[in-house]
């Protein structure tokens, strides 16, 4: 074991590379930057404090989330986030701007179906109670048009940076198979298989329709009989020019994420399950050849008076509940002097010294947590010693506010580490 910051033992493993978070959002060749780790890990703070720091740089940005949380519109003081960008007053330096949004999925789904039918087609599907069913429930429509979204906002050129708040969850990387699960499904081959039964018809024909319907949402579940497949056929009939457009434009996408003016950042707490899934999320952007720039570690702990290791601390937590503190004296250790101290002054004694024992205590219980956060990080920076990390302090409250997202964003670009 070795020193790591003073008082700390670490487990001997150099410093990781410090993560230029400013670099990274001075960058004009950065187009997009994506947030993605497990779930209650500070992704969204993260991504609104990333924005908020890159309009004072003076980028317009924009904010997509995806958390179902409330957070990131009350912390830019707009009222309500929809699936339209919305201009963060407040925000901005230097012909910078911050737009912030929160996706509606059915919404997205909506404006493809708008943006690539003719109106009398278009009302047809959106009316369709097959294409309600689908555009609300199928497994991985959240995430396949989170990426659509993504190419609309970098389609119409109106920001320089997109940043991306992923789904809080192991599944936070699905919105790199969605596309290419959901495109599967809409490329037309699946759906002219799923149509055939309507073709054939009879009992024969509603069970092989069923074996299919499996696949879908429970609501799909419940329509039944003859309805149901009118709705197939009708939807079908609709869509049927452009189940190929789905699969063309979530490889565009995926090419998108995979280009050098895209950035993910990992974030994760200092916590062995959250470092466990960032490790697993820098191997699969490795695997799929997307550009890492580095891991964000939040709620990290330290203190000020880190030189008071937690056995010492400990220690005089124990001498003083037994009433056996020594004081020092003439650089030699004597028991204190009760005989000569005041009436009174007994009672007193005892109070500070249970409050300042309980204070010791406290300070080794701190101690004890950021050794092991230590030893997590090391774990992690062992496995993968390359990845560039920025350290944020545990703050004691949520962030509210502009002024708490600028903090966390000085904090993100300077790497600050806990108590410093």
């Amino acid at each position: 074991m070795s020193e790591g910051r003073e008082g700390v033992d670490t487990v001997g493993l150099d410093t990781p590379p410090p993560l230029a978070v400013d670099r990274l959002l001075d960058d004009r060749e950065t187009r997009i930057i994506v947030c993605c780790g497990a779930g209650g890990v500070g992704k969204t703070t993260t991504a609104a404090a990333l924005g908020v720091r890159a309009a004072a740089h003076g980028r317009k940005a924009v904010v997509l989330t995806i958390d179902p949380a409330r957070r990131l519109a009350q912390s830019m003081g707009i009222d309500s986030l929809d699936n339209t960008p919305r201009r963060v007053a407040g925000a901005g330096e230097d012909g910078g701007e911050l737009h912030a949004m929160m996706l509606d999925m059915k919404r997205t789904f909506d404006e493809i179906v708008e943006a690539h039918a003719d109106a009398e087609r278009a009302r047809a599907i959106l009316a369709n109670p097959f294409y309600q069913s689908l555009s609300a429930g199928f497994a991985g429509t959240q995430e396949y048009m989170a990426m659509e979204k993504l190419g609309q906002l970098r389609a119409r050129d109106d920001w320089d940076l997109i940043i991306v708040d992923t789904p809080p969850s192991r599944s936070a990387l699905d919105f790199l198979d969605a596309p290419k699960r959901l495109g599967s499904f809409l490329d037309g081959k699946f759906i002219r298989v799923l149509m055939a039964p309507a073709k054939v018809g009879g009992r024969a024909g509603m069970k092989f329709l069923n074996v299919g319907m499996s696949m879908m949402t429970g609501t799909l579940s419940k329509l039944m009989g003859a309805s149901l497949l009118k709705d197939v056929q009708t939807f079908v009939a609709a869509m049927d020019t452009m189940f190929g457009g789905f699969r063309t434009r979530a490889d565009a996408t995926f090419r998108l994420l995979q280009a050098p003016g895209t950035a993910f950042l990992v974030v994760a707490a200092p916590e062995p399950d959250a470092l466990r899934e960032a490790a697993y999320f820098v191997e699969r952007l490795a695997a799929e050849r997307m550009p890492l720039a580095g891991l964000v570690l939040n709620r990290v702990h330290g203190s000020g008076a880190d030189q008071l290791s937690a056995e010492r601390a400990l220690a005089a937590a124990e001498n003083l509940e037994e009433g056996g503190i020594v004081d020092q004296e003439s650089g030699k250790a004597g028991l204190r002097d009760t005989a000569a101290e005041p009436p009174g002054a007994d009672d007193d004694t005892t109070a500070v010294d249970r409050i300042t024992a309980g204070l010791l205590r406290l300070h080794a219980e701190r101690m004890q947590v950021i050794a092991r956060e230590q030893r997590t990080r090391d774990r992690f920076t062992s496995l993968h010693p390359e990845v560039a990390v920025a350290e944020v302090a545990a703050l004691p409250g949520d962030v509210h506010d502009l002024a708490g997202l600028r903090a966390i964003g000085e904090r993100l670009a300077a790497g600050v580490p806990a108590g410093a």
